[in-house]
């Protein structure tokens, strides 16, 4: 089977491919934006044709949450155009297609765990646009549709390398900690991708590790695994005003996932531990180069 990975430089994108790497799967097609302008609809079709992918990971996407609101026309052509032309090329080659999709699609006014197919109603333009793109994928009956929450991987910028560098600057932070959600891991989300690839199991999912925290606990987990002694200091959503508004509740129920024999992903505290560890391997790795 031939794999194309779009966002192959993205924390996501990067571990899918390490993931299929470490399954010795050696046929990969791997592209990032220099590689493929995904608002070109005729670059992509025939991009797409030409590589004849079996699968089809799709996770480019415009994702600083703030800027989109600034720049609603490029999102839009990124996120939900650029969808659409995957699919297409897809749809012609008969390919499956993951697009991997986010909780900001909801409200998060539910006080309850939020089910695949519980109505969405997103508060700012990065998920309208994510939600239209699920509309578009929706289109074609071979798609995988994977939202998932508060994604951290070794491969960019992610919430846990940005409280670390506070930690080293600050003794004292304000982290909200009336949003809640699951941290999760690249590493196991990939490995769930790529045992969903194998089958027909076509639909929506929930995908996230497993527990509910809000952003100030996991800055104090984080600063306890690294033995950090800062104070935190939980403020609501509304003293940290941004651009764009988040909703408060991220839970994601894993009903789909179980429903359709899908081993859930691990606890967020257990994908921290293993990412301290990938963080550390990594910093002695560039130590040995220097």
């Amino acid at each position: 089977m031939r794999y194309l990975v779009t966002g192959s430089k993205g924390q996501l994108g990067f571990d899918i491919v390490r993931e299929l790497q470490k399954r010795g799967i050696t046929d990969i097609v791997s592209i990032d934006k220099e590689d493929l302008d995904l608002t070109d609809g005729n670059k992509v079709h025939e991009y797409v044709l030409n590589v004849k992918p079996d699968v089809i990971f799709h996770t480019a996407a415009w994702t600083n949450v703030d800027e989109a609101e600034e720049k609603e026309d490029l999102v839009y052509d990124i996120n939900v155009k650029g969808t659409s032309y995957l699919v297409d090329a897809a749809e012609e080659l008969g390919c499956k297609i993951f697009y991997i999709s986010t909780e900001y699609v909801f409200d998060g006014t539910k006080s309850g765990l939020y089910e695949v197919d519980d109505p969405v109603d997103p508060l700012n333009v990065y998920g309208k646009t994510k939600f239209l793109g699920e509309q578009e994928v929706r289109q074609y009956s071979r798609y995988f549709i994977v939202r998932t929450t508060w994604l951290f991987g070794i491969n960019g910028s992610n919430f846990v390398e940005t409280i670390l560098k506070l930690g080293n600057k600050q003794e004292e932070i304000n982290v909200v900690s009336d949003q809640l959600g699951s941290p999760t891991y690249t590493v196991d989300l990939a490995k769930l991708l790529v045992d969903m690839s194998k089958t027909e199991k076509y639909g929506t999912y929930h995908a996230s590790n497993d527990g509910f925290c809000s952003w100030a606990d996991l800055a104090e987990y984080i600063f306890k695994l690294n033995e950090k002694t800062i104070k935190v200091n939980h403020i609501n959503a509304s003293e940290y005003p941004s651009p764009a508004l988040r909703p408060l509740n991220s839970k994601l129920s894993k009903k789909s996932l179980i429903e359709n024999g899908f081993k859930t992903l691990p606890s967020w505290k257990d994908a921290i531990d293993r990412y301290h560890e990938e963080l550390i391997e990594k910093s002695k790795q560039i130590d040995k180069g220097n």
